[in-house]
This record gives C-alpha cells, structure tokens and sequence, in this order.
C-alpha cells in the first residue's frame, strides 16, 4: 500500500502500545477486513507530528483476504480518512519488502516565511518571522551531496556500531511561492531526527548565525552539538520512496512486479 497521512494527531508511524500511532490505526482498519492480526512494515519510521504523502507499506495475508482490492481500499479508506488514506494497493511482487528493498527515500521541509503566521499553514509549515536568506541557505546544501557520516545532524543510535553513513543524492532549496520555501533531500535512508537537524542547521545559515562553508566542517567534526536546533516535526512530509521499477508518488507498480495469481501464492 502507499499510504498519506496527516501526523498531528498521531505519536510516530510505530505502533506503540498505548498511544495512537499511523501503524496502529491502518492495522486496525485492515484487520477487520482481512479478519486476522497482521504486522506492518514500512519504508521508513517517521517522528510524532511528521507527515506523509508517499509512505509504502506492505504486509502478509491470504490471497483470498484480499482478492478484492478496491474495496480493501475503500473500506479502509471510510475507516481512516482524513487523516490517514490509503492512496494505493495492490500485490506485492516475490520478495518486495517496504523498507529493504527501497533504494532511495525524499522528504520535503516546507517553510512559512512571513511576519505573520497563516492558520491555514501552520500544521504543516514552520513559521519564521525574520527574512531568511534563501541564496545563502542554497550554497550549504552543496556539502551534503554523496557518502558522508552524519552524526552530527542525527540522534545517537541505541547500538555503538550503527552507522550513521548515509549517501545524499539530492539536496535543495526552492521558493514555492506565496512567501515560503521548500528543501528537498533525497537519500539511500536517512537516520532519526537527521532531515530536521539539517533543516535547522540551514536556518542558522539563512537568518546569518551561521555561514554556508560551516556545513562541511560540521559534518567533519561528527559532533551534534555543532549542528543547529532541530526543526519542529509538523514541517516535515516523507514525499516519495523509490524502488527499482516503482516510485510511489506515482502509485503503481511497473509491469515487471505483476501481480501473483492465486495458484502462485
């Protein structure tokens, strides 16, 4: 499935226990359809308040279960939506797994540049007040580009030897109009918290705490505490996730990941 989804309301992708999750609530839609527990795997764990457009999940069932699609989707649609609607279904090829088999993930920052805040934007912009300097913002996005460690814009890992490498195929700055600006990262995988980092270390640079050449030497020095405050979560949308023949902002599988018939299942 690729999934959008609204996280105000919502504590993480995760399903925690306790507490109301994106995972939980599709779980529950589609177990009452499927008529038994599944698990859930996505392409990658978004944060309390962070939002999606092409999020892909996937998980196990019976061919049967789901021998109708549209109405999986339908009816999984009336239990969730507006908050969480499922965009697109089908049958997974042999093999495909949401996170593993990804080869690159997008997210999108988006900023409200102006002296007063819009109510109509502030779910899922940040506001800031000051004029940010959007041609000075640009040029620090060149140090991003290809194989670095990121410890400094990332949350510490539990485990020691998790590697915090990551490879940076995209990063930009854009003005989308109407006084705001987007930054777009896409990259292999990316580690907790480390598009937010980025994005708060960028607004230093636009607001002129900091220079666009200190981005190099903040990811040399692999130290958090040289990068900037973290972005608040409601800015952040995971836009697209790509796969070798499937992008799902485009929501549909290439022809070479047909769908199974019942006898191969």
């Amino acid at each position: 499935m690729v999934v959008a989804y609204h996280g105000a309301k919502f504590r993480g992708f995760a399903a925690q226990p306790g507490v109301r999750t994106v995972a939980g609530d599709i779980a529950k839609a589609v177990e009452r359809v499927v008529r038994h527990r599944i698990e859930i795997t996505c392409a990658g764990r978004t944060d309390a308040g962070v939002h999606a457009w092409g999020q892909v999940i996937h998980f196990d069932t019976e061919a049967a279960a789901v021998a109708d699609l549209e109405s999986l989707q339908r009816s999984c649609n009336k239990m969730l939506g507006p908050e969480i609607v499922v965009r697109y279904a089908d049958v997974a090829p042999d093999g495909f797994d949401a996170r593993r088999s990804a080869t690159g993930r997008t997210y999108r920052y988006t900023i409200l540049n102006t002296p007063t805040p819009d109510p109509f934007r502030a779910r899922t912009s940040w506001h800031i007040e000051a004029p940010l300097d959007l041609s000075a913002m640009r040029l620090a996005c060149d140090p991003l580009y290809g194989e670095h460690d990121f410890s400094s814009f990332c949350r510490k890992p539990p485990s020691a030897e998790a590697s915090l490498v990551r490879v940076v195929r995209n990063a930009a700055w854009s003005d989308i109009g109407h006084r705001a600006v987007r930054f777009e990262i896409t990259a292999s995988s990316f580690c907790q918290q480390m598009v937010r980092a980025v994005v708060g270390t960028m607004v230093d640079v636009g607001l002129g705490r900091k220079r666009a050449g200190d981005i190099a030497a903040i990811l040399r020095a692999g130290d958090r505490s040289r990068a900037g405050q973290l972005a608040p979560p409601h800015g952040l949308c995971l836009w697209d996730v790509n796969y070798p023949d499937f992008s799902s902002t485009l929501c549909g599988f290439a022809p070479v990941w047909r769908p199974r018939t019942d006898q191969e299942v």
